[in-house]
C-alpha cells in the first residue's frame, strides 16, 4: 500500500501541470483568436478602403465593407455603402437587392431616418416577406410614427417567424397600448416583461393598461414600486393617488401625492394637477394651511388654474372661522354637533330639545322643541351644506316637511345664498332663511362663546 503512494503523488502532480498548461495554452490560443479576427478585420478595411478609392463603386469591396459594419452594428458606416449599392442596383450585377434594401432600411431605422426606413423596407418586404427583421424594423418604424394599427400586423407577421425576441412583443403591446387598446396589449406587455422585468416603460404601461381596463387593483403595486423613478415616478404617484382617493385612503393618496411633487423635473400641467389634489387631501385631514399653501403655490405658476382662485378665497375665510370650516367640510358627525349647537343657541334664553335628526348628502335637518318663559313651540332647523344657490325647490321641500311634522315653523340655512324664487315662496309662510353672512356671524359668535 506503501508503495502506491509515489505513484499516486506522481499522478496528481501531473495532472495538475497538464490543467495549469491548458490553461496557459488555452488562454494564449484566445488571445491568438482575437488577434486574428483584429487583424483580419484590419484586412478587410484595409483593402476595401483601398479599392475604393480608386474605384468608390467597387460593389465586391462595398459589398464586404458594408457586411462587416452592419454585423458590428455600426449603422452610421454601412448606412452610407448600402444606400450606395441600393443606387447601383439598377446599373451593376452581383447585388443582391432584397437584402441590401432590407439592410439600408435597417441602418435607416437605427439611425432614426424614418422615411429612407419605410421605403427600402417597404421595397424589400415585396422582395421577400417570410424575413424577420423586415417585418419587424418596418413595424417597429410604424410604431415610432405612430401608424399603431399598421404596425401591429407586421410584428405579428414577425413573431411568427421568430418567436422569441421580446422586443417585438413589447412593440405590439406599446402599439395596443397607445392605441388605447388597453385588454390586447397585456398579454404582450406581461411576455415582454419576462425576459426584462425592470423595464420601467413596460412596467408603467401594463399598470396604466390594467388600470384602464378596470382592474386598478392589480395595477396599484406597480404604481406604487415606480412612484420614485425620475421618468415615470411623478405619474405613477398621480395614478396612486387617485387610487387612493377613490378608495378613502386619504393618507396613503397624501403621501403618493407628496412623493410626486418631489419629481421636479416632471411637465408642468402632471405637478400641478398633482398639487391640486394633494390640496385638497390636505383638506380632508383638516391641514388647512398646508392646503392654502399649495393653491397659492399653483396660483402663482398659472393664475387661473381650475377653480383655484375661488378655493384660495374659500379657505382663507374657513381659515379664520374653525366652526364656519367644520360646516363646510367637517366630517358629517362635527357637522350634525354643529348644527345642534346652532338650534340650541338660536333662540336666546330658551331650552331646547332635540326631537329627531335627519342626514342626507345634501342637509341635516334637526325637529326640535322650544321653551322660553314667554312661548313653546315645535321648529323644524334644516342646514344646507351647498355654497351655491339654494333654489325655490329645496324650500317648497323643507315646506313640505314642516307641514308633515306639524311643525310650527322652519329656519332653513345654507352656506350660500337662496335664490329670488326662494325668498318669494317664503312670503306669508313660516319660514326663516339664514344665509352664509348671518350664518358666518352665529357661527363666529359661537366660537367668541367657546372661549
Amino acid at each position: 500500500m506503501e508503495a502506491l503512494f509515489p505513484i499516486l503523488i506522481a499522478i496528481i502532480v501531473v495532472a495538475v501541470f497538464g490543467i495549469l498548461l491548458s490553461l496557459i495554452f488555452g488562454s494564449k490560443n484566445k488571445v491568438k483568436k482575437s488577434g486574428g479576427r483584429s487583424k483580419e478585420r484590419q484586412s478587410i478595411v484595409r483593402d476595401a478602403t483601398k479599392k475604393l478609392t480608386s474605384d468608390p463603386h467597387n460593389v465586391p469591396a462595398l459589398t464586404e465593407l458594408s457586411n462587416l459594419y452592419y454585423k458590428e452594428h455600426n449603422w452610421q458606416g454601412a448606412y452610407p455603402l448600402y444606400a450606395t449599392l441600393v443606387n447601383l442596383s439598377s446599373t451593376r450585377v452581383g447585388i443582391n437587392l432584397a437584402e441590401v434594401k432590407l439592410r439600408y432600411g435597417v441602418c435607416a431605422a437605427n439611425l432614426s431616418k424614418h422615411q429612407e426606413a419605410l421605403k427600402a423596407l417597404l421595397e424589400a418586404r415585396k422582395l421577400n416577406s417570410d424575413v424577420f427583421d423586415v417585418n419587424f424594423y418596418l413595424g417597429k418604424v410604424l410604431v415610432e410614427q405612430k401608424e399603431y394599427e399598421k404596425a401591429i400586423p407586421l410584428l405579428k407577421k414577425a413573431i411568427t417567424i421568430n418567436n422569441d425576441i421580446p422586443e417585438c412583443y413589447g412593440l405590439i403591446g406599446k402599439a395596443y397600448y397607445l392605441s388605447k387598446r388597453y385588454k390586447e396589449s397585456l398579454p404582450y406587455l406581461r411576455r415582454a416583461l419576462d425576459s426584462n422585468p425592470e423595464d420601467k416603460d413596460l412596467l408603467f404601461s401594463m399598470a396604466d393598461a390594467l388600470n384602464e381596463s378596470g382592474t386598478p387593483d392589480r395595477a396599484i403595486k406597480v404604481f406604487m414600486h415606480l412612484r420614485p423613478d425620475p421618468v415615470y415616478g411623478a405619474q405613477s404617484c398621480l395614478a396612486a393617488g387617485i387610487y387612493h382617493t377613490r378608495c378613502n385612503q386619504n393618507e396613503a393618496a397624501i403621501k403618493d401625492y407628496e412623493i410626486g411633487i418631489k419629481h421636479e423635473n416632471a411637465p408642468q400641467d402632471l405637478l400641478l394637477n398633482i398639487k391640486y389634489r394633494l390640496s385638497q387631501c390636505y383638506i380632508k385631514a383638516n391641514n388647512m394651511p398646508a392646503s392654502l399653501s399649495l393653491l397659492k403655490s399653483i396660483q402663482l405658476i398659472s393664475p387661473n388654474y381650475k377653480d383655484v382662485p375661488a378655493l384660495i378665497t374659500k379657505y382663507q375665510e374657513l381659515n379664520q372661522n374653525s366652526n364656519l370650516r367644520t360646516y363646510m367640510i367637517g366630517t358629517s358627525n362635527e357637522f350634525v354637533a354643529l348644527c345642534r349647537k346652532i338650534a340650541s343657541t338660536f333662540f336666546k334664553k330658551s331650552r331646547t330639545k332635540v326631537i329627531d335628526i335627519n342626514v342626507s348628502s345634501d342637509y341635516a335637518e334637526l325637529l326640535t322643541e322650544i321653551n322660553t318663559d314667554k312661548w313653546q313651540d315645535v321648529i323644524t332647523f334644516r342646514f344646507y351644506r351647498s355654497t351655491g344657490s339654494t333654489g325655490e325647490l329645496y324650500v317648497r321641500d323643507f315646506h313640505a316637511k314642516i307641514r308633515d311634522e306639524k311643525a310650527g315653523r322652519g329656519i332653513c340655512f345654507t352656506a350660500g345664498v337662496f335664490s329670488d324664487e326662494a325668498r318669494k315662496y317664503i312670503e306669508g309662510r313660516p319660514i326663516d332663511l339664514i344665509e352664509k353672512t348671518q350664518l358666518a356671524k352665529i357661527l363666529s359668535s359661537l366660537e367668541m362663546n367657546s372661549l
